[in-house]
């Protein structure tokens, strides 16, 4: 099919400078569709309690506020009143106000405008109450995006929505050359030192503490490796029980003696630095405890940026990582984990096949590949155009 060339687009989800891994997202689909079409689009920021006071950049043209039930009716009559022809919305349930975000069902049914709706949540087994929720998001929906095959295949079955109105776009990620590890150590103070990493907002369900115990082993086999936790405390994570959990992960690698082999680098990373740690990373890894997340950007990132990986195998990890693009291992289980390290730690050969067949899987995932996936849907959705598979993973 030619492309189509998309509509005025608004976009409505979390933004930065707000900390959460769908600021980001929303970010850099806004920034790579406007680069892609030559736009300048609007933004409507959600803001979560305590945030209402946050500056934005001057894209953000209004501000949803998540816990006041009437601001979803007046971003509706803001959103109808826009000269956008297509509403763009990044959806997290914990986004949106009342039981699994249902407020969010008031502004879809108050606005007029043609609507894409990318679910970064869809549950393998809802409740009755999640179901209910999302069966009514796929109904008013115009078009539903998910960003996995599996997500998709789940609508389908567990939710009975209309596959027409099922589009798959992968997660965005950086287009960066394929190239050896040794420039980005060399430029990071890290020469000579085998180097694992996990990066994103510290939480409980990252399982951060099994990869820690972990590296007990790797560490006693492999002298030079190095674990990098890259990245600081979730901010509602830290509201609610400050560092506690941080604190616990640098009581464990002190208790294990391993303050040379792990470092923990609390802040938030720019986007510059945050690819260079990735490309000193010889191994990437997600450790991480949901075994129904069906998204992850870091994972993502990861692949985009040619990275052998180590996963648990939650479910976007299964899809992901298949056809020996990455090695799964145990969840909650750190002698797992190790041997996978080590496996990929002691054969280069190994672990440089992995991150070729990694970076080829990753060229379709690029900002500009995604950009023009979401430009297309766009475009059909005001022609009244029913949906193929886009992007979606081999």
């Amino acid at each position: 099919m030619h492309q189509l060339s998309p509509p005025r687009t608004l976009f409505l989800g979390s933004f930065p400078p707000r900390e959460c891994g769908i600021a980001t997202f929303t970010k850099d689909v806004v920034d790579a569709f406007d680069r892609a079409f030559d736009r300048k689009s609007d933004v409507i920021a959600i803001d979560e309690p305590g945030g209402e006071g946050r500056a934005y950049g001057p894209e953000v043209v209004a501000r949803l506020i998540q816990d006041d039930r009437s601001s979803y009716a007046e971003v509706a009559r803001f959103i109808n009143a826009h000269s956008a022809e297509v509403l763009c919305i990044q959806h997290e349930y914990g986004l949106f106000g009342g039981e699994d975000g249902a407020w969010f069902l008031d502004l879809l049914d108050l606005v007029e405008k043609p609507i894409t709706v990318s679910l970064h949540t869809v549950l393998p087994h809802p409740t009755d109450h999640f179901l209910a929720v999302t069966q009514a998001i796929c109904w008013k929906a115009s078009r539903i995006i998910v960003l996995a095959e599996t997500a998709r295949v789940m609508l389908d079955g567990v939710y009975d929505a209309d596959p027409t109105r099922i589009a798959v776009i992968h997660h965005g990620v950086p287009d960066v050359p394929f190239a050896p590890t040794e420039p980005a150590k060399a430029a990071l103070g890290l020469a000579d030192r085998l180097t694992i990493s996990t990066f994103g907002l510290i939480s409980r369900g990252k399982g951060l503490e099994y990869a820690i115990e972990a590296m007990r082993a790797v560490a006693h086999r492999h002298p030079e490796a190095l674990y990098l936790i890259l990245g600081g405390t979730h901010p509602n994570i830290r509201r609610h029980e400050g560092e506690s959990y941080r604190e616990s992960l640098q009581a464990m690698v002190a208790e294990y003696g391993l303050e040379r082999k792990v470092k923990l680098i609390d802040r938030y990373l720019e986007f510059s630095e945050l690819l260079q740690y990735l490309q000193a990373s010889d191994i990437y890894l997600t450790p991480y405890l949901n075994p129904v997340q069906v998204v992850s950007g870091t994972l993502a990132y990861a692949m985009g940026c040619g990275r052998a990986i180590v996963s648990t195998p939650y479910l976007y990890a299964n899809e992901l990582l298949a056809q020996q693009r990455g090695f799964l291992c145990e969840f909650r289980d750190a002698a797992s984990i190790a041997e996978h390290l080590d496996a990929l730690l002691q054969d280069a050969a190994l672990r440089h096949a992995t991150e070729r067949r990694a970076y080829r899987f990753g060229r379709q995932m690029t900002w500009p590949h995604v950009a023009a996936d979401y430009g297309r849907a766009f475009a059909e959705i005001v022609r009244g155009v029913t949906s193929e598979p886009l992007g979606a993973l081999a």
